[in-house]
């Protein structure tokens, strides 16, 4: 995974995209030729909206429908799902400020089934009064699950804001927690450093 520095293409990038069905509900993903570029909780957006979603970062660009140039994320999709896969090893496409990308880098860092707060990802990074802009970074994230910004929680442990909306971050949670610890095992807490 290796996220890139800028904020937006130039015009006329060609995006394979494809719609899969999870227990979170559609999922729009898209790729450039380099990798994973969006990951997006569909909603009742149409493909339309999906794209002109995206139009900011992506102007003019050719969204062309394609389930084989995206087959290695549906699989890898489906085994983290039943439990099967812990960590995601796939190419991405990430476009973002270089603080974005650090965070974006940490969040991958947090095991599967772990939780960690936004001040401690400040720390780790070495910028421990940036909780807030970590926090605006996670919500910029353009590959949840596979960037699993579910993980990242409030100091007091409590569940806070994600763009996929609270019960899919739970929901997200739980299955890691169901599936990294035994019955009976409490979830546990882990630092990015």
């Amino acid at each position: 995974m290796a996220p890139r520095s800028g904020l937006r293409y130039a015009a006329g990038v060609r995006l394979a995209y494809h719609v899969m069905s999870s227990p979170l509900g559609l999922l729009f993903l898209a790729r450039t030729e380099r990798g994973l570029r969006f990951l997006d909780f569909l909603e009742r957006k149409s493909l339309k909206r999906a794209f002109a979603a995206h139009a900011e970062t992506v102007p003019d660009a050719k969204w062309e429908p394609s389930l084989l140039q995206l087959k290695a994320v549906v699989d890898q999709l489906d085994s983290y799902f039943c439990g099967n896969l812990t960590r995601f090893d796939l190419p991405l496409d990430l476009v973002g400020t270089e603080f974005q990308v650090k965070v974006w880098r940490a969040l991958c860092r947090i095991p599967y089934g772990a939780t960690c707060a936004y001040g401690q990802i400040a720390r780790a990074l070495g910028q421990p009064g940036a909780a807030r802009a970590v926090g605006l970074a996670n919500n910029r994230n353009p590959v949840p699950i596979i960037v699993p910004c579910h993980r990242v929680i409030g100091a007091d442990g409590s569940l806070t804001g994600y763009g996929g909306g609270l019960p899919r971050k739970r929901k997200l949670l739980e299955l890691e927690a169901r599936f990294a610890h035994p019955v009976g095992q409490a979830g546990s807490r882990s630092s990015t450093s």
